[in-house]
């Protein structure tokens, strides 16, 4: 049963993330697994650099011992800081939860919802205390650190806690007898990605009463229609590619969905794209999910939408209204905050709108429409099917009315298309990047006759462009995280480049590269973007891999080698990120529980806790503000071995505000002779920037001040550490 992505979700999901899923902001975490013959639990951890990974035993601590501050880098303290969502849970929970009952609380996390529960039992008369909280949490770290809360609050003997997802609980064997309430927090942005429907269903089968009740009681999606060309260039290729003068065909005609976006809703912060949205119909609903009674694992519906202007519809932005209580008066909605009152025709209190606080862990959700998009006339009626699964929601308009320039269906099961990020795909669509990019790798070719170019990273557009430009080369892209999915694309488009397979070999880079390889030739071209297939969402600096491999391979550079890029440069520039420090500020008390001994764990900003570097588009951040120019803090020299560093750099600031932390980004290099540069600072949309926050906001007065950020790379980790002072 694929019951409970719930809290693996927040804290693991770098391989499959769902919509708006926690996924860790860390590289160093991917994947957790337990071994029920001897009851460990592994972790595996991957070096950013190297790309190495390996499988680390989580040592089970007695109880008066911290856990490992593991968690550091998950979207816990972004959920917990949701004062809004405390505050519905906390009174639907009052409202629901009596003094007899069985309580059930299903991925209970910092066992904030199992404490509101248990007081809710024994408020009237602590000595008459009948009822009983049971929760569960499949993730040993956690479960560690809620037993830590459960202490400190006095909750922990009327608190069972289980170190199991809820499919695994027996009643009988683990739990006396079936629950009469669940309370459960197990939503995504989609609102279904972290196994909401699968989970539902087991409670009912097998854990609760015929006559359950359930926290929340019940949710509604509702979705809009958007025209949008931001939104248009993250996923369509073909049509962005027709308006690029260069004469690479990374989408050749007939073979559309070679490269594209996963056809899934993608959560995105909706209300920063302000003017850049032209909205072309009013909300309307689309499902509505019973808590309190099993889900079906599928289901359909037929939506009619009338236009409200002439347009071309490029996606539906979608969001979900949750209904707390049975009685309909507390709600907690995800939607944009042009939205003014999300459930207006639906019967619902006018006073819940979308004015909530930014928060991360729950976004907007974004569904591209095919191709080019779907024009409509003000006053047509739009006809929309929609379908869900057990984790997923999808759209899909009438065949007629849907304008697309290009078959995205037309490629067989055994022709191996490649699904890339929508910010890879817009970066691949950009006229001036390509351009760019082009002219680096025709002065890098420059005097090169027949060149062995290595292409370092998974880059098909520079495997492609020196295939296509220099008819003498021989190309060996190594495509680490591609692997044969690179190579059958390279053979899909060749015909339409110019280029014959024959001049390119990708080898795994699973093994060491060698001369045999290259057929006792030194390579005269390594070069990358650098970009590594799965990492989008990783820090910066993890584009460091390069380094890593370019040092491997020292050995068969020829003397005269070009190395692409040759540098990479270390930014920071102050911010004012109010939005986002108060998402992930230290915790105090939260509805009436002490929450103080999460912090350090969960690396929150504080004096008494250094928070790590998180990945963030700094221009979704909610509020932000430049507060300097932008520093230099340090180089890595690409035309030399691997090898640690550090630096430092004073910070004037510009302009008075409040300082809350640093933005990060490195700026690539690409050659230092035509200053071909390549930023991925905040100004570039496409790129995650890295962000580390103050432990205490700095307020800049005119005229003042400054501050010193030093960071240190360590080339064996492969972690970079930052600090200021």
């Amino acid at each position: 049963m694929r019951c409970q992505l719930q809290t693996l979700a927040r804290i693991v999901s770098v391989v499959r993330t769902p919509a708006g899923g926690r996924r860790p902001s860390s590289p160093a975490i991917t994947r957790t697994m337990s071994t029920k013959s001897t009851g460990l639990m592994f972790q595996l951890k991957v070096n950013p650099v190297s790309g190495n990974s390996e499988w680390v035993v989580i040592k089970e601590e007695v109880d008066d011992v911290s856990p490992e501050p593991m968690l550091a880098t998950t979207s816990y303290l972004d959920m917990l800081n949701d004062s809004p969502r405390n505050r519905a849970y906390r009174t639907a929970i009052d409202r629901t939860v009596t003094k007899q009952c069985h309580v059930l609380d299903i991925g209970s996390g910092t066992g904030l919802l199992s404490m509101m529960a248990a007081r809710a039992i024994s408020v009237d008369d602590s000595s008459s205390y009948k009822g009983m909280v049971t929760a569960c949490e499949s993730y040993m770290p956690m479960v560690k650190l809620m037993k830590k809360v459960l202490r400190t609050n006095s909750m922990n003997h009327k608190i069972r806690v289980y170190n199991k997802r809820s499919d695994e609980l027996e009643v009988g064997v683990d739990i006396a007898s079936r629950a009469d309430v669940l309370v459960s927090e197990i939503l995504d942005s989609e609102l279904l990605g972290e196994g909401l429907i699968p989970t539902l269903q087991h409670a009912h089968d097998k854990l609760l009463v015929e006559n359950y009740k359930t926290v929340p009681y019940r949710a509604t999606t509702y979705g809009q229609l958007v025209e949008s060309t931001y939104l248009w260039k993250l996923h369509d290729l073909y049509n962005n590619e027709a308006n690029v003068a260069d004469g690479i065909h990374l989408v050749p005609k007939g073979k559309g969905g070679i490269l594209r976006v996963k056809p899934q809703q993608f959560a995105m912060h909706c209300d920063v794209l302000g003017e850049e949205i032209r909205l072309l119909s009013e909300p309307f609903k689309i499902f509505e999910f019973d808590f309190w009674k099993r889900p079906d694992s599928h289901g359909e519906t037929q939506v009619h939408i009338k236009a409200t202007n002439d347009g071309t519809v490029h996606a539906v932005i979608s969001w979900w209204v949750l209904q707390l209580d049975e009685e309909g008066k507390i709600f907690y909605s995800t939607s944009p905050k042009w939205i003014n009152c999300p459930s207006t025709n639906n019967g619902l209190s006018s006073s819940h709108s979308g004015t909530r606080d930014w928060c991360d862990h729950w976004k907007q959700c974004v569904w591209f429409t095919k191709g080019i998009g779907l024009p409509v006339c003000k006053d047509e009626d739009v006809c929309m099917d929609a379908t869900h699964t057990d984790i997923s929601i999808s759209y899909e308009f009438n065949a007629h009315s849907q304008r697309s320039e290009v078959d995205y269906h037309e490629l067989s099961t055994q022709d191996s298309h490649i699904t890339l990020s929508p910010e890879r795909i817009a970066i691949y669509g950009d006229n001036h990047r390509r351009l760019t990019m082009l002219k680096a790798i025709n002065y890098a070719l420059k005097g090169k006759e027949s060149p062995l170019c290595v292409v370092a990273d998974d880059s098909v557009f520079l495997s492609v462009v020196v295939a296509h430009v220099s008819k003498a080369s021989r190309i060996i892209p190594l495509f680490p995280g591609l692997g044969d999915k690179g190579s059958q694309y390279l053979q899909a488009v060749a015909d339409e480049n110019g280029y014959s397979m024959d001049r390119v070999q990708v080898i795994s880079t699973r093994k060491q590269l060698t001369m045999n390889d290259t057929h006792q030739n030194k390579i005269d071209l390594l070069i990358a973007e650098p970009f590594y297939f799965g990492a989008e969402g990783m820090l910066p600096w993890h584009g460091l891999q390069f380094w890593s491999k370019r040092t491997m391979l020292d050995s068969i550079l020829s003397e005269d080698v070009f190395i692409m890029p040759c540098k990479g440069i270390l930014k920071a520039c102050a911010m004012s990120l109010p939005d986002l420090w108060r998402s992930r500020c230290a915790l105090e008390n939260i509805e009436g529980f002490d929450h103080t001994m999460v912090n350090t764990t969960l690396g929150a900003c504080g004096p008494s806790s250094d928070s790590p570097c998180i990945p963030f588009f700094i221009w979704q951040c909610g509020e932000i503000k430049k507060l300097s120019d932008t520093y230099t803090i340090m180089e890595f020299d690409f035309l030399k071995p691997l090898s640690s560093c550090h630096g430092k750099a004073k910070v004037e600031f510009t302009d008075a505000g409040v300082c809350h932390g640093f933005a990060l980004w490195i700026d690539w290099v690409m050659d230092s002779s035509t200053d071909i540069v390549m930023s991925t600072g905040p100004d570039q949309r496409y790129w995650k920037q890295g962000v580390k926050l103050l432990a205490e906001p700095l307020k800049i007065a005119p005229g003042i001040c400054s501050t010193v950020i030093e960071a240190y790379f360590d080339s064996a980790s492969g972690e970079l550490s930052v600090n200021n002072r």
